[in-house]
């Protein structure tokens, strides 16, 4: 039987990273600068990329491999047959010491024309801010598309988009073509497609290591922009203790939020699907019928499609994933 399985993160050094990951406990065991770790790949089915079991019997596979042998036992039957091996969700954390480069990401049906690939929603949840934080997300009302290329020449793309102040529980919604930035100071969980399509659009003037700039994507990107993209939902209450709160639901996954203060049961049975556990605060114990695991700030958890019964138990706050019937 199958039982609460975690993985090894993947940690991507990013010119705009941080110590942030690593104060986590993901500490690079290569050269890698521990002071510019961006991102922590939590869970991954990207190709090439696919997130590596670090518990239990299935220790040392990587994710492809066991969804290809356990199949419906592990991500749910109706998951399986829509997405076969390839996991339909990318988890991560990210770090931002410095601000993102300005970017977009295609949709289902661009990305599927240029890279055979799904295109790239996000749901960001904000973890931790620095006071003054705050994001770039989708254009100002009436940005025409001629705005958007006397900026590209001027070096002023930043000032065509809505800049917003974040803190800490804020979440945020950003679909396929919507521009957007992550502004220094920001420690967020990001949930998304299984893709890794970035078209890169101003980078603030920055050099990489070699004193070059950083390569744009601006003819890709031209066709991906929606300008019309509506994107901002802020959910800024504290959350009820011990209830599950849904915070997102799109045609493929649905995201909650349970603020644990002591003992909580969840029946999983009725929904055919996998369960990822992110903790974003605190420290709880997740137990099902075959193991056991904690859990802390910054730490990710799967429950197999074949578990039905989960209780969780401590003092924190999480995320759940899990894919629609």
């Amino acid at each position: 039987m199958l039982y609460p399985i975690k993985f090894r993160p993947r940690l991507k050094e990013r010119i705009w990273g941080g110590s942030k990951l690593a104060a986590a406990g993901k500490r690079p065991k290569t050269s890698q600068n521990r002071e510019r770790i961006g991102e922590s790949w939590e869970i991954s089915g990207i190709y090439g990329e696919e997130s590596v079991v670090s518990n239990g019997f299935l220790k040392n596979n990587n994710l492809q491999e066991i969804t290809e042998v356990y199949m419906g036992d592990l991500v749910g039957e109706k998951v399986f047959e829509r997405f076969d091996s390839e996991f339909p969700v990318l988890v991560k954390f990210i770090d931002a010491r410095d601000r993102l480069s300005i970017q977009v990401h295609p949709d289902d049906e661009l990305a599927e024309e240029r890279h055979g690939c799904r295109g790239k929603n996000e749901f960001w949840y904000i973890v931790d801010a620095e006071p003054g934080a705050h994001i770039w997300l989708g254009f100002r009302k009436g940005v025409t598309h001629h705005d958007y290329h006397e900026a590209l020449h001027t070096g002023e793309v930043h000032k065509l988009l809505n800049m917003v102040p974040v803190k800490a529980g804020d979440i945020f919604i950003v679909p396929a073509g919507t521009v957007h930035s992550i502004g220094e100071g920001i420690f967020l969980a990001e949930i998304q497609e299984t893709s890794d399509i970035i078209y890169r659009i101003d980078d603030w003037g920055r050099l990489d290591d070699n004193g070059e700039p950083r390569e744009l994507s601006l003819d890709e990107a031209h066709d991906a922009i929606d300008f019309e993209a509506s994107t901002l939902l802020q959910v800024q209450t504290p959350g009820v203790a011990n209830k599950v709160e849904e915070l997102f639901r799109s045609s493929d996954y649905v995201i909650d939020r349970i603020v644990v203060r002591g003992r909580l049961e969840r029946d999983t049975a009725p929904i055919d699907s996998f369960f990822i556990y992110i903790c974003t605060s605190g420290e709880v114990t997740i137990t099902t019928p075959f193991g056991s695991e904690r859990l802390r700030k910054a730490q990710t958890l799967l429950i197999p499609a074949e578990e039905s019964d989960v209780v969780i138990e401590g003092e924190g706050d999480l995320l759940e994933v899990y894919m629609q019937a």
